[in-house]
C-alpha cells in the first residue's frame, strides 16, 4: 500500500545560518575537500546514523510501503544542473563543485533529504556527473545507502536510451548509477523510468525496461519504482501491470508550474492521487522564469542561453494575463519587516499547496535558502484560488516535454 503526500504532518523550519566553504576561490586541497561542510541545524541531530535513534521524522512522508518503508521530504532539491554546461553554465572546477557541496549539505541540515537526479545528467563527457557529485558528497558526510529508514534519498531517472532494450540493461543501468554514487551494495533508493519510450511508438521497449525496474525491486536493488513524464493514461496502465506483479509504483513526475498548469499536468495530477502515487513537480520554477529575476518589462531582464530565449516568449503572456502581477502581490503580502518573501517562494509554495512534491534546483546557498523558506510559506486558499485562475489565463505556456506521453 502506498501513502500519498497527506500523510506528511509538520514540517520543520530551516535554518537561516549555512557556512560557506572557503575553497570558494582557491583550488581544492584533497585534506581540506575531505571534511565535509555542514549548515548548522541543531534539530536534525537525529538524522545522522549513529548520533541518535533512528525513528521516522514527521516531516516525512512514506512513498513506500509499511513494511518497505521509503521517507522523502516535502520538497527536493534537483540537481539537472549540476554537470549541464549548455543550460545551466556548469564549469566543473573545484570552487564550482565545493558551492554545491554547500547546497547538498545545507539540504540535509534543514529537512530536505530528496535529491532529484539522472543518469544522463552532464554534458558530453560529464554524463553521470550529477550523481557521482552525489556520491562524492554523501561519502563525506558519512551516508552509505544502507540506513534503515533511509537518510537520504537519491531519485535516479534512467534514461531509456535506444540500446537499452531488455530487463538486464535497465538493471546494469541501475548498478552504473549505483557505482558513480558510491553504493558499496549496489543498491538506490528510488529507480525511476526517465521518459516513455511509447510517447514515440517503442512500447515494447518500455514494457521490458519497466520489467526491468520490477526485477530490481524484487531483487531489492531499489526501494522504489518511479516514472517520469507519464501521462494519466500511460499511468492507469502501468499502474494495472505492475499492481498484478505486487509492485508499488512510489512516485510520479511530471512537469508542473504556474506556467505549466494545463488539462495534461491537472488531469496526471488526479491520476497520481487516485491510485495513491506521489506527485513529483519538476521545472517548478519554470528553468528560473519564475524566480522573480526576470522580467519583460521595460528594456526586459533576460537570462542567457537557451533560457533566454524561452523568457522572450514566456514572460510577456505571464506578465499580461496577470499571472506574474498575482505573484507579486502574494510575495509583497506575505513580507513582513523581518522576512521578505519572493515570487518563487510563493510559486514552490503553491506547488506544495497542490499536493505535489517540488524540485526545485539550486546552485548557491543563497539560492537554497531562498526555495527552503518555501517550505514555511502558507498559502490561503484564496491565494491557491488566485494563482490558478492566473496561471489558466496565460494563453503561452511552457513548451512541454516532447518524452511525455498521455
Amino acid at each position: 500500500m502506498n501513502f500519498s503526500i497527506s500523510t506528511a504532518v509538520h514540517v520543520v523550519p530551516f535554518s537561516n545560518s549555512c557556512r560557506r566553504n572557503p575553497l570558494r576561490t582557491t583550488r581544492a586541497k584533497r585534506s581540506d575537500r575531505a571534511k565535509p561542510l555542514r549548515c548548522q541545524a541543531s534539530f536534525l541531530t537525529n538524522l545522522f546514523p549513529g548520533r541518535a535513534e533512528k525513528k521516522p521524522r514527521r516531516d516525512l512522508i512514506n512513498v513506500g510501503t509499511t513494511d518497505r518503508p521509503l521517507l522523502i521530504s516535502r520538497m527536493g532539491c534537483g540537481t539537472w544542473s549540476w554537470g549541464n554546461q549548455l543550460l545551466w553554465g556548469y564549469e566543473n572546477t573545484p570552487e564550482q563543485d565545493a558551492q554545491l557541496e554547500d547546497v547538498f549539505n545545507c539540504c540535509l541540515d534543514n529537512g530536505v533529504n530528496l535529491f532529484d537526479t539522472g543518469d544522463s545528467y552532464g554534458t558530453g563527457k560529464l554524463e553521470g556527473q550529477a550523481e557521482t557529485l552525489l556520491g562524492r558528497f554523501s561519502a563525506r558526510r558519512g551516508l552509505t545507502g544502507k540506513e534503515i529508514p533511509n537518510t537520504i534519498c537519491i531519485a535516479t531517472k534512467l534514461a531509456a536510451y535506444p540500446w537499452r532494450l531488455t530487463r538486464g540493461s535497465m538493471v546494469k543501468a541501475i548498478q552504473s548509477s549505483a557505482e558513480r554514487l558510491g553504493r558499496e551494495d549496489g543498491s538506490l533508493e528510488l529507480g525511476q523510468m526517465h521518459w516513455s519510450p511509447a510517447s514515440y511508438g517503442f512500447g515494447f521497449q518500455e514494457r521490458t525496461l519497466i520489467d526491468g525496474l520490477c526485477e530490481a525491486y524484487d531483487q531489492g536493488i531499489i526501494r522504489g519504482v518511479g516514472l517520469s513524464n507519464f501521462g494519466p493514461k500511460s499511468l492507469r496502465k502501468i499502474h494495472r501491470r505492475l499492481a498484478e506483479s505486487g509492485v508499488p509504483i512510489s512516485t510520479l513526475q511530471t512537469q508542473f508550474s504556474l506556467l505549466s498548469y494545463l488539462d495534461y499536468q491537472r488531469e496526471t495530477k488526479e491520476a497520481c492521487d487516485e491510485l495513491g502515487i506521489t506527485c513529483v513537480a519538476y521545472s517548478p520554477l519554470c528553468l528560473g522564469l519564475l524566480s522573480g529575476n526576470y522580467t519583460s518589462q521595460g528594456e526586459g531582464v533576460y537570462p542567457k542561453g537557451p533560457r533566454g530565449i524561452l523568457a522572450r516568449r514566456l514572460l510577456p503572456g505571464a506578465e499580461s494575463s496577470g499571472l506574474l502581477p498575482t505573484l507579486r502581490e502574494i510575495a509583497q503580502s506575505k513580507s513582513t519587516t523581518r522576512q521578505e518573501v519572493s515570487t518563487s517562494q510563493v510559486a514552490l509554495a503553491w506547488c506544495m499547496a497542490k499536493d505535489t512534491v517540488p524540485i526545485p534546483g539550486a546552485k548557491t546557498v543563497e539560492q537554497c535558502q531562498s526555495n527552503l523558506a518555501a517550505m514555511r510559506l502558507k498559502l490561503s486558499a484564496a491565494d491557491v484560488t488566485a494563482l490558478d485562475e492566473a496561471a489558466m489565463r496565460v494563453k503561452t505556456p511552457m513548451v512541454q516535454n516532447s518524452m511525455a506521453s498521455m
